[in-house]
Parts: C-alpha cells; sequence; structure tokens
C-alpha cells in the first residue's frame, strides 16, 4: 500500500518529489499555481531534478511552453490585489496569506479606493487581473505603496510586454511558494539581498543610491565591507586606491591566488546590485566555508574595487588598473565637479599616493580572475533562466559627431533646398539601427542627440549626436564601425551638411577563457541548469583584469524587464541563491589550467 503524503505530513522534500507518481506529484503541488494543476501535471515527467532550481525552471517552462488561451487562462485565475475576494474572504491560502504579508487585507479606505480604480483600468487595458509577488525579491514583502507604485508603473507596459510580465511574476510566485513548502532556508541569497540593502542606504545624497569615488557614503561602504570580509575569516585591508581586498588563505605551501570581485561605486541614481552583487556573493561564500573550517588548495583573494564607473572623475577602472598595474598617475591630478583633484580626494581619504604602483599583482601568481554580475539586461529574464556564463565582453567605439548645416526660416525655405542638420542625424540614427541589426553581439546607440538653440520656426543649422558601437567580436564591430562612418559621410554630402567626427573611446574586446567557462558550465550543469553562454554588451573589472590573467564571468538574472542604472534594478535573492551556489561548486571543483 503507497501512503500519499499530503501538507500536514511534511516536511516534504525534493527527493521524495522525485518518487512519487505523477497523480501525487501534482496534488502535492496543488496551489504552486493559482487554481492550475495541469503544470505540475507537464513538469512531473520530466523528473528526476537536480535541485529545486531545476525543479522551479521546469515548472516555469511548461507556463512559457503553453498555449496563449493556457497563460490568459492561468493569469486570470489570480485574484485582484485587495479586490471582491480578499474582502468576502474567497481568496486561496497562499494568496491569502500572500496579500496580508503585504498589508493589503489592512488598506485605508483611501487605499482600498485607488487599487480598486487601479484594477478596473488596468483590466480594462489589459483583459486580465494586475498580478505582482508582492512578498518581493527578497521574500520579505513588498510595502501597500510599493505595490500601488508598481501597479502605475506596469499600466504604462504594451500588452505583449505585461503579459510576459504577469507569467514572470506568477513564476516568482511559484517558487516563493515552492520555498515554503519545502520548507527552504536560503544559504547565501538572503544575506546578499540584506546585505545591498545595508549598503544602499549609504548616499551622496537623500533622494537616491549614488555612491562616487572617495565621498563619505564611498568611504563609509568600504569600511563596512571590510568588516564583513574580517568576520567571514579573512585578512582584509584598504589599498591606496581604495580596493577592499580581503583575502581567505589556504592551508597549502606555495599555493596560488584565485580573484573574484567587482566594484562598489555606482552611477549617479543607480541600483543596488550593479558591482555589489559581485563582491557580497563571495564574502558570503567565504564566511560559510570558514565556519565549516574548510579550506581551498589555492588562495581566495576577494577584491571590491573601489571606481569602475567614471562618475567623479571621469576615469573608468580606476580599481582595476591599479591591480593590473596600468593605474594612470597623472589621473591624480584630475579635479572634480566642486575643482577636488582625485590627488586631494584619497589624500583627504587617508590613501597614501605614492603607494598605488605597487599595487600590481604578479601574473605569475594569479590562477585566474571569476566576477559574479548581475546582468543588466533581459536575455536570462527573456529565457526564465537564473543564470548565464559570458563568453566575452563586447569591446565599445565610441565617437562624437558634430553636424553644421544652414539655420533658414522654416515658412520660406522649400524643403528641397534645406541643409537640414537635424535631418541628417535623422537618417544617421535609422542607419545606425538597421546596421547594428546584423549580428547577434552587435549593438549600437546614439544616447545623445541635440540641437543647440533649436527653435520651432527655425531649420537646425547644427545638430550635434553621439555614437556608441559594441559587440563582443572586435572584428565584427570594426565592420560597423566602418560601415557606419562611410555612411554618416555620405548623408552628410549628399545634404551638404559639414560633418566632424571626434573618437573618444575605443575598447577592444574582453573574451572569457574557454577553460574557466568550461568549469562555470559544469557547476552550473551541477544543479540540473543549462549553461546557457552569453555575450556581455556592458564594461565590467573582468576587461581590465584580461589583461594579466584568464577571465570568466557569471551573469544573474535581471529583474524589472533587464532595467540596470536605475533604481528600479532588481534581481531576486532565489537567483542569487543559485549564483552562490555555483560559484560554491566552481570554487570546491576549481582545477587550474594545465
Amino acid at each position: 500500500m503507497t501512503m500519499t503524503m499530503t501538507r500536514a505530513d511534511t516536511p516534504l522534500n525534493l527527493h521524495h518529489l522525485n518518487q512519487v507518481p505523477v497523480s501525487e506529484f501534482t496534488t502535492l503541488l496543488d496551489g504552486i499555481y493559482e487554481h492550475s494543476p495541469w503544470i505540475p501535471q507537464r513538469a512531473a515527467p520530466l523528473r528526476p531534478f537536480a535541485s529545486l532550481a531545476a525543479l522551479k525552471l521546469a515548472l516555469q517552462q511548461v507556463v512559457t511552453s503553453a498555449t496563449p488561451d493556457e497563460q490568459l487562462g492561468l493569469i486570470r485565475a489570480h485574484p485582484e490585489l485587495a479586490g471582491k475576494a480578499a474582502i468576502d474572504g474567497s481568496l486561496t491560502r497562499e494568496s491569502t496569506g500572500e496579500q496580508a504579508k503585504a498589508g493589503l487585507l489592512h488598506c485605508s479606505p483611501e487605499e482600498f479606493a485607488l487599487l480598486h480604480q487601479l484594477n478596473h483600468d488596468y483590466k480594462l487595458k489589459f483583459g486580465f487581473p494586475f498580478i505582482v509577488a508582492v512578498k518581493g525579491p527578497d521574500g520579505k514583502g513588498f510595502s501597500r505603496q510599493s505595490v500601488i507604485n508598481t501597479f502605475a508603473r506596469r499600466y504604462q507596459h504594451q500588452p505583449a510586454d505585461e503579459l510576459a510580465e504577469s507569467l514572470r511574476q506568477i513564476g516568482r510566485i511559484a517558487e516563493l511558494r515552492l520555498n515554503d513548502l519545502l520548507g527552504v532556508t536560503l544559504q547565501f541569497g538572503q544575506t546578499v539581498m540584506d546585505w545591498s540593502e545595508t549598503l544602499s542606504a549609504w548616499s551622496d545624497n537623500d533622494t537616491d543610491l549614488t555612491c562616487a569615488y572617495m565621498t563619505a557614503a564611498h568611504q563609509k561602504t568600504a569600511q563596512q565591507l571590510a568588516t564583513w570580509m574580517r568576520q567571514a575569516g579573512m585578512q582584509v585591508e584598504i589599498d591606496a586606491v581604495g580596493n577592499v581586498v580581503g583575502r581567505y588563505l589556504s592551508g597549502a605551501l606555495q599555493a596560488k591566488t584565485l580573484m573574484t570581485g567587482s566594484h562598489y561605486d555606482t552611477v549617479c541614481n543607480g541600483g543596488k546590485y550593479d558591482g555589489r552583487e559581485g563582491i557580497l556573493l563571495p564574502i558570503a561564500i567565504v564566511r560559510y566555508l570558514h565556519e565549516r573550517g574548510e579550506k581551498l588548495p589555492f588562495h581566495l583573494e576577494v577584491v571590491a574595487f573601489s571606481e569602475e564607473e567614471g562618475v567623479r572623475f571621469k576615469s573608468t577602472f580606476l580599481g582595476s588598473k591599479a591591480i593590473i598595474g596600468q593605474f594612470d598617475l597623472a589621473m591624480l591630478d584630475q579635479r572634480d565637479e566642486a575643482g577636488v583633484t582625485m590627488r586631494e580626494a584619497l589624500t583627504q581619504a587617508g590613501h597614501d599616493v605614492t603607494r598605488i604602483p605597487a599595487l600590481a599583482r604578479d601574473p605569475a601568481q594569479l590562477l585566474g580572475f571569476v566576477e559574479v554580475h548581475i546582468e543588466q539586461g533581459p536575455v536570462l529574464l527573456g529565457r526564465d533562466l537564473p543564470a548565464g556564463i559570458v563568453t566575452s565582453i563586447a569591446g565599445s567605439c565610441r565617437y562624437l559627431l558634430d553636424l553644421k548645416g544652414v539655420a533658414s526660416h522654416a515658412g520660406t525655405t522649400p524643403m528641397a533646398m534645406r541643409k537640414d542638420a537635424a535631418a541628417a542625424a535623422a537618417e544617421i540614427v535609422l542607419f545606425i539601427e538597421q546596421r547594428c541589426s546584423q549580428a547577434e553581439s552587435l549593438v549600437g546607440t546614439v544616447g545623445q542627440l541635440m540641437v543647440p538653440n533649436g527653435s520651432v520656426n527655425v531649420i537646425p543649422g547644427a545638430c550635434q549626436l553621439s555614437l556608441d558601437i559594441r559587440a563582443a567580436d572586435d572584428a565584427l564591430r570594426d565592420a560597423a564601425v566602418a560601415d557606419v562612418l562611410a555612411q554618416i559621410n555620405a548623408i552628410c554630402q549628399r545634404r551638404q551638411i559639414a560633418l566632424t567626427v571626434t573618437r573618444i573611446m575605443s575598447a577592444p574586446a574582453a573574451p572569457c577563457a574557454p577553460w574557466l567557462m568550461h568549469q562555470l558550465g559544469a557547476a552550473t550543469e551541477s544543479m540540473g541548469l543549462p549553461a546557457f553562454a552569453m555575450a556581455s554588451g556592458a564594461g565590467h573589472d573582468a576587461m581590465a583584469m584580461a589583461k594579466i590573467t584568464d577571465v570568466a564571468m557569471l551573469f544573474t538574472r535581471c529583474g524589472n524587464g533587464g532595467i540596470s542604472h536605475n533604481p528600479l534594478e532588481t534581481m531576486s535573492a532565489d537567483d542569487a541563491e543559485v549564483s552562490a551556489q555555483i560559484l560554491l561548486y566552481f570554487l570546491r571543483h576549481f582545477q587550474p589550467k594545465q
């Protein structure tokens, strides 16, 4: 006789779910997806699952591959937030607990009225109820105001984008419900989220998160990172450029060093996880190893690079350039907007700039560099994957274009006789879009577009625009740059526009080392997840480190449509956990390059 385990018989575990018949598997996961038993039923044949993350992925991929009618039915099975079902008590047990945690069952009359109106308007626009995982990315719950703000923001989405986001939110709800069902306590992810929250409180202003090089907030962040490193069992120093360096020493004689880390400065009005995830996550892992008395056969160095974004002194990668021995000492005389030199800022913070050259690492003592980073894009999000392995960090070419035509009267100058600088710029922008859509890793952006002293009734006589072209392969990028510049010249000649092109930056792509990528892939597959390979369009400290050692990168899924360099930048504690488990496996099974 087979005994059926119910929720009252918990604790339940993944091993049991892998063993039971399909019917029991479906019953046990009833309620994970609202009134939709067909989801666990279709996922059951994919067992056994190597990890909880693999089970979550399989369930969500059933949703992704479902028919449009099935997807709409799933969305419509969810109740409105603080809606009729909540008021009359007819919510499922799971929904009741979630809405209660966000305080949605205790709204003020004004909040109820606002949510009622939002529900009405949203459903009228999209045809289905608004869905958000009210427990939030860290599982601790959104405030009512955060829910309302999210509601209002997502109402502006296009229908297809909002349908996709609704399905992703359903996946997050299911993930949190599975955690509750199986009594899961995250080993690392929650710590990373909590520490990120702590650091986000220190900013250069009171309205957003801005942490620029050598400001008071920057120095306080460095001290906190040093404290966490010491508590994790590392030898710690803050070096002459402000890098916070923690070394977890091996017991092995003549051991070499594997490096990891990322940057702790931010852009203006930035996000909580850009750079900082790649510092906090390995600190949490080292703390775990130290508490267990577990040593690695190599020294592990976690570096919190002091500056990568270039916000204050307009020079990027200061921290990692010092580590690789390529810090330009002339930059010490660079001034910020207040007229303070970098030298003065460092000296006032207690750093000895004469020691900067001595920070350079000996490449012969390094085993490699591995950086964990939030993706800052939507690729993993669109594939329902919590993590991905970077193949190459895109190189970038940047230009400023100055177009000079003839400013003349908008009413009296015939269209065929105009020398319109803005019209030329518009044609250039469209060609860049068309040319840079021809390869997967190739992107082109005009981020600045200005008509100086423009007037509504004057044909633009001048236009200034920026150009940024990136690709994971230098030859691919350079070919696009050549085509774009040739077409810009042709457009301007045809339109009789004078052109000045100024190149402001050119950086080569940084390929990741295949042998390190292979080991990250094996770590990912150990969890039953695909080792998804992807290029990075953004620059990272690993680009600089690649000049002295082999590098690899692991991306963590970015939420909110993949937005980054923005307060809406987000990831989940569960995805941080997946990345941590991958990195831990990688460290424990690391094999040096032969």
